[in-house]
Parts: C-alpha cells; sequence; structure tokens
C-alpha cells in the first residue's frame, strides 16, 4: 500500500501485528528480518516485500553491516497491501525491539507518485536536515515531508520509538524505486541500478556523519 497522505489511505486491514498474525501465516503471507549492528541507529523497514516494494531492500542496504536493520515483508502473490499496518500502530515485536534498544531509528516507505521524490519527515530535525541536504547534493530531490499522514511526527510512529523519541521517516516515490530496480515489481529476479547504490551510500554517509 503505497502512501499518499493520510485522507488517501484506505483503512488497513488489521489494526496490529497481534491481529495481523492470527490471520496471515509466516512464511507463507509474511517474513520477518532483523539482524543486530555495532552502530547506534536502527534501519528498519516495516512495509517491505509487495507492499511497499524496493523499501526492505532499501533499509538492508543502508544498514549494511553496521546498523540493526528489520524488515517486515509482504511474501503473498498478490494483496501484499493487506498487511500494511500504519507507521503509529505497526508494533512487530522484533522490528520494535530493535527500534526501542537503538539510540536513533530511520524507517524507509515507499509513497505514490511517477516523479523522482524524497519526503523525509520525524522529529530528529537535525539528522532530516542532513539527510536532505546529502541526498539533494547527491543529485536527488529530497524535502521536508509536510504531507498529512508522510511527517513521521507521533511518538508512537515506530521510527521515534527509540532511545531518543526522535527519529526519520523516509519515503521514496514510486517513480525514484522504480530506477532503483530494473523490474521493480519483479522482487524474486529484479535488479539494483546504480540509482540504488548512490541512494543508499548517501543514506548511510548522513546517518554516519
Amino acid at each position: 500500500m503505497e502512501k499518499r497522505g493520510l485522507q488517501n489511505f484506505p483503512m488497513d486491514r488489521y489494526q496490529s501485528f497481534e491481529e495481523l498474525s492470527r490471520h496471515e501465516a509466516e512464511g507463507v503471507d509474511y517474513v520477518i528480518l532483523s539482524r543486530k549492528g555495532s552502530a547506534s541507529l536502527a534501519v528498519i523497514a516495516p512495509h517491505g516485500g509487495g507492499i511497499e516494494p524496493g523499501t526492505a531492500d532499501i533499509a538492508d542496504a543502508i544498514a549494511s553491516n553496521q546498523h540493526p536493520f528489520a524488515a517486515f515483508k509482504g511474501i503473498k502473490k498478490t494483496g501484499n497491501a493487506a498487511l500494511h499496518i500504519r507507521s503509529d500502530r505497526f508494533d512487530e515485536p522484533v522490528a520494535v525491539r530493535i527500534a526501542e534498544q537503538a539510540h536513533g531509528a530511520v524507517t524507509i516507505h515507499g509513497c505514490r507518485g511517477g516523479e523522482d521524490r524524497v519526503y523525509v519527515g520525524g522529529r530528529d530535525d537535525d539528522l532530516k536536515r542532513r539527510i536532505i541536504d546529502v541526498l539533494n547534493g547527491a543529485g536527488f530531490h529530497a524535502e521536508e515531508s509536510l504531507r498529512p499522514g508522510l511527517e513521521g511526527r507521533s511518538p508512537r510512529n515506530i521510527c521515534n520509538r527509540c532511545l531518543t523519541g526522535q527519529g526519520v521517516q523516509i519515503e521514496i516515490s514510486r517513480g525514484l524505486r522504480e530506477n532503483m530496480f530494473e523490474g521493480l515489481a519483479k522482487r524474486s529476479t529484479r535488479k539494483k541500478s546504480e540509482t540504488f547504490y548512490r541512494f543508499a551510500r548517501a543514506v548511510r554517509d548522513a546517518i554516519e556523519a
């Protein structure tokens, strides 16, 4: 379910991970990925796989081997939008634990739009500005997210459930993600482009500065 603004959201089928897990099967409908890291900032993709395609791969590349990483991925053949849990209600235990143990957190999301755009929200204003500046310097079009539903300001948003209570939410347009992959919708066969690696390097440089 690629987001435009809160007022445009269809109602999520599930309001919590506990509710989702009663109706969907791990390993069949979804998978949970995670790994530890030595850095103090976690990178999380709460709507990966077929929910917001490409976001888990992007988060994984940004995290690299240094940052704690988690991803919730929809793996249904069709209908992965049903697995979307809004970020301020997203409570999958593995991702929440990784966020809560980290000093800060960055979450990677996908939104609609054919143009190359990156919308950066969250409560960590300093890191948010640094990410925007570094992405623009790397040739991307990044701006602060002021659109309803994409600001990432709620304390319950998974990006802000870190030790400082201040994280960053990065929304990447469909158009830009299509430039990051050859065959974005073909999860098993798609290939990462130079744009993918350039984006991941830029965000990693910003969060490690």
